[in-house]
Parts: structure tokens; sequence; C-alpha cells
């Protein structure tokens, strides 16, 4: 196997997100840093991705480089917000278009406690006007596109109209495109991961704010797990937001450039991946990043596939073991049968 050394293709092709792209993956905490997103990129040309949700206070006053840096390979690239003061947001966004970040996004969705405790996330769709607010303040400081991610319903504020009213309010402040998560948002009583599975999915919600709001673009999300299922969305919403399928089982996007975009390269094989990864791997290795850092997102390259065991326990056994360089990726590569590449 020949070790590609380049982190950036030079024909890679990137997506304009003037509120148009049909795929995204979504923002996850502890999962969508720029490892992974380089990752699938190795997967998927077009898909748009976006950053784990970063506050306000953390881009102002961080260590920008690590928090927000990225390769152009992995554009088109969303960055996602939380916070709920307009002028940092605003600040934020300016921040954001400065980088080279194709969108900003605003978390309105996450219901955890400490994401409640700062103001933002799912509570802050009970302040609409707030909300409209930072979404002018943001409009205002950049071209780029000023988006929101948001549920359905927050606690017993889940009627249908009680959306339609929220997003109206945002629609007018400016935003155009909203990704919706088909389920309400529990502040109390359940854990951020209890909420991503207990409140029942209520997909028509979605079309119906869509043909309700047809000038505006709508994004749908939650229990998404396949093309197929996405494919059939897109009958009634402009896009979907595939979220923990995808880090479940990352070559699920293998075909969305195809299915979804129309691209008629093949795509790249398991096997393809791996080898664009040791390169990658080799270079942050040099800079002294641990390599398990990478390639705890690549243990389900081969989910579903015969070797998808060996190769897990490989990795898992040997990144950390002191001298090990990139390597170890075509070794447990080894463990899987050429016929699950």
């Amino acid at each position: 196997m020949i070790r590609s050394a380049i982190l950036i293709n030079p024909s890679h092709t990137q997506v304009s997100t003037d509120h148009g792209n049909p795929l995204s993956i979504a923002p996850m905490m502890d999962r969508t840093d720029r490892h992974f997103r380089y990752f699938m990129r190795q997967i998927t040309r077009r898909t748009l991705l976006y950053t784990e949700m970063i506050t306000t206070g953390a881009v102002i006053h961080g260590d920008r480089a690590k928090l927000l840096g990225f390769s152009p390979a992995e554009k088109p690239l969303s960055l996602q917000l939380g916070g709920d003061n307009p002028a940092e947001l605003a600040e934020c966004a300016r921040i954001a278009e400065g980088m080279g970040y194709d969108e900003v996004n605003l978390n309105l969705g996450c219901p955890s406690d400490r994401v409640q405790s700062g103001n933002f996330g799912a509570c802050m769709m009970l302040q609409p006007d707030r909300v409209a607010q930072a979404i002018e303040a943001m409009r205002r400081a950049v071209k780029i596109p000023v988006t929101v991610k948001h549920r359905i319903g927050v606690d017993d504020h889940d009627h249908y109209e009680d959306m339609a009213a929220f997003v109206r309010t945002i629609a007018e402040a400016g935003c155009e495109r909203f990704t919706v998560h088909a389920r309400k948002a529990w502040l109390e009583g359940l854990s951020p991961k209890e909420n991503r599975t207990v409140p029942p999915l209520r997909y028509e919600d979605v079309y119906q704010l869509k043909r309700e709001f047809p000038e505006l673009f709508i994004e749908i999300n939650g229990g998404i797990q396949s093309l197929d299922a996405a494919n059939e969305h897109l009958k009634h919403v402009d896009a979907v937001m595939i979220g923990r399928a995808a880090y479940d089982n990352p070559y699920l996007l293998a075909d969305a450039d195809r299915l979804i975009y129309g691209d008629e390269r093949e795509p790249r094989s398991r096997a393809e991946v791996v080898e664009n990864m040791m390169g990658y791997c080799d270079q942050w290795m040099a800079q002294g990043f641990k390599l398990g850092s990478i390639t705890r997102h690549m243990l389900q390259l081969f989910a579903g596939q015969p070797g998808t065991k060996a190769w897990k326990r490989y990795l898992s056994e040997h990144v950390y073991v002191p001298g090990v360089d990139a390597t170890v990726l075509e070794k447990a590569l080894a463990q899987v049968d050429s016929g699950s590449y």
C-alpha cells in the first residue's frame, strides 16, 4: 500500500451552501471534530459537515486554532454555535466567516443541563424574540448563511402551532434555513441521550412546516438510518440531516454523492479510505498528536461487514502502543477479508 502524504485533494469538489445542500451530517459532541470530518470527506465529497457545538465564550476567548481549525478538504463546512447574546453571536459569526466557514448555525435544540444553565440550546425556543435578535445581529455581521437547528417543541410547548409561530418569528428576522429535529425536547426528566430516543418522532410536523412555509429551506433530522430513508424524506422537505447513523456506520454515506447529488464518480473503497487516512495520520503524529485521537473515529468503517470485529480489535489494542505509527492501519486492514473492502 502506498501511503498518501497530502491533506488536501486539489480536485476536491466544493458545494455552495447558499441554503441548498440537500444532505448533512449532524453536529455531535465529542464526535464531529476535524479528524472525523476529514475521515468522512474521504467517503462523501459533497455532504455538508458540521463542527461540534462550540460556545460563543470559547470562540471569543479560547484557542481558535485548536477549536475552529479545519482543513479546506473538509468543506463545505458549517460552524455550530451555542449562545444567547446577540452581540457575541455576531462576533463569532464574523470570526467564522473570516476563517472560511461556509455557514454558521445556531443551536436551539440541545436540552442538556449545562446548556440550559448558559441559557442556550433548546430552552431558547421559549424565547423567540431573543433568537430573532440574535439572527438579525448575525446576518448584519456576515454574508455567509446564518441557519438554525431546533426541535419541534419544548416541554408542553409542543403543538405544531407553537413550532410554526417560532419559525415565523425567526424567518421574519432573516433566517431562511431551518434544520428541525422531529422530536420535542424535555428540559427536565430526560437525559440528553434519552431526549434523542424517548420523545416520539413526528415527521409529519416537519412536512407540514414545509407546506406552510414553501419559501423556507426546511431540513429534517431524527432517526434517519439510511440513504433510502433520506430520499423518501426528500419528497417532502428540502434536505435531510443524518446523525448517529453516520457515526455508527460511516460508509453508509459512500453512495450519497451518487444517490443524492447525481455525482457519477465511483466512491472510494474502504481500503482507499484507509490509505488516504494513513497520510493524514502521519502528518498529525508528526505534530505530536496521538494516533488514537484520529483512529477512534474509524472504528466503525467496516460496520456490518465480515471482519469488523477483527478491525476494531486490532486498532483498539495497537494504536496506543509506544512507537506506533500509521502503518497500524495497514496492519488492521490485513485482518479484514478483502471482500469487505
